[in-house]
C-alpha cells in the first residue's frame, strides 16, 4: 500500500498531478480544491495518497491531510459512490463542509457536486449522517501535514496550504464535540449542534463553539 507521495511536480492538470519520486513518475488524481493549492511544476510537495487496486487498473489518489483522506474513505463505503465522485464531493465542498451538509443532514449541499444527483445525496446523508462525527471527532489528530519535502535544487518549498490551515476549524470542532460528549449529549445531536454553530461562524474557537451549540441544544420554550 502506498500511503505517502512525496517529490518533484513534473504536471499538473485540474484532477491529477504527476509526482516525480527519484526517477519514477507517479500520477496522482486529486480534487480540484487540493490541485489549486499545489505549488507550480518544478517544486516539491507530498501528499497521503489512498491506493485504488482492481483487476485492470491501479489508481493512486492524493490528499493533503489525513482528516481529508478518511473523509474519502468514508464516501466510498456509500453504494454509487467511487472514488472519483467522492474526490468530487471533497472537491466542492472540501473536508469542514461535508461534516456540517453530513451533521446537518444537508443533502441539497452534496447536489453541488459534479456527478451527485438528488437519489446518491440523500442516500450518502442518510448512510453517513450517523459515522460523520466519528471522524469529525478524530478532528486535528488527522490534520497534520504530510511530513518533510524532498530537497529542490534553488526552489523553496512549502507543504500544501490546507495542510496548515485545516487543523485550527478541525480541531475547534473535535474539541466541541468531546466536550458535548463529556456533558452527556448523544454524538449525533452534539455533531448536528457543533455543525450548524460552526456554519455560522466559520472561524470560531472551541470555548465559542461550545457555547453556541449549548444554546441550540438547549430546550426550546
Amino acid at each position: 500500500m502506498i500511503g505517502r507521495i512525496a517529490g518533484v511536480i513534473l504536471h499538473r492538470a485540474q484532477d491529477h498531478v504527476l509526482i516525480d519520486v527519484r526517477g519514477v513518475g507517479y500520477i496522482v488524481h486529486v480534487s480540484e480544491r487540493t490541485a489549486a493549492s499545489l505549488p507550480p511544476a518544478g517544486q516539491a510537495t507530498a501528499l497521503y495518497t489512498e491506493l485504488l487496486v482492481r483487476e485492470d487498473l491501479l489508481q493512486l489518489f492524493g490528499f493533503p491531510t489525513l482528516l481529508e483522506k478518511e473523509w474519502h474513505r468514508l464516501l466510498t463505503l456509500v453504494q454509487g459512490v467511487g472514488a472519483k465522485v467522492a474526490l468530487a464531493i471533497l472537491g466542492t465542498l472540501g473536508p469542514d463542509g461535508l461534516s456540517r451538509a453530513l451533521a446537518l443532514g444537508d443533502w441539497s449541499a452534496l447536489r453541488k457536486a459534479p456527478g451527485v444527483g438528488p437519489k446518491l445525496a440523500q442516500r450518502v446523508v442518510m448512510e453517513l449522517k450517523d459515522k460523520a462525527p466519528a471522524v469529525m471527532a478524530l478532528g486535528g489528530a488527522l490534520t497534520v501535514d504530510p511530513g518533510p519535502l524532498p530537497e529542490v535544487e534553488l526552489v523553496e518549498t512549502a507543504a500544501p496550504a490546507p495542510a496548515h490551515s485545516a487543523p485550527s476549524s478541525a480541531q475547534a470542532t473535535a474539541d466541541a464535540l468531546s466536550a458535548l460528549g463529556n456533558l452527556g449529549y448523544a454524538p449525533s445531536e452534539a455533531a448536528s449542534a457543533v455543525a450548524e454553530a460552526a456554519a455560522r461562524e466559520p472561524a470560531a474557537p472551541t470555548a465559542a463553539l461550545i457555547r453556541a451549540a449549548l444554546r441550540l441544544l438547549a430546550p426550546k420554550e
